[in-house]
């Protein structure tokens, strides 16, 4: 490792350092993709507009202590296989009653948004 004459960081410090900030841009990156899809799942299934999508997956973050990216990941994987723990899914539903319609458009009046 080579000393600066300044006695700032090295050479070395400095690409280390950009390193790691480059894996802190990357991760920054993917967590911000997963919540965009999972929020274009709230607006597709819960009729909603992508800011309400947000507001949901915050509260719904906050109501059961799951890290809103983990909230998000649990998402996209229950609109792959349909699996959610059942408190969360039950917390989604009622926060989605709340902010959008409560049933689809053109849809029987009973027709259940989350089948």
């Amino acid at each position: 490792m080579s000393m600066p004459m300044d006695g700032g960081p090295s050479e070395d410090d400095q690409v280390v350092a950009l390193r790691a900030e480059v894996d802190q841009l990357k991760e920054a990156v993917t967590s911000h993709a997963v919540v965009d899809q999972a929020i274009g799942m709230m607006v597709a299934l819960g009729r909603v507009t992508p800011d309400q999508g947000w507001e949901v997956l915050k509260e719904v973050s906050q109501h059961t202590n799951i890290k809103l990216r983990n909230l998000a990941e649990m998402i996209l994987i229950w609109g792959r296989n349909g699996e959610m723990p059942s408190d969360v899914r039950a917390e989604l539903e009622d926060v989605l009653d709340r902010v959008g319609p409560t049933r689809i458009p053109g849809g029987a009046p009973d027709t259940e948004r989350y089948s």
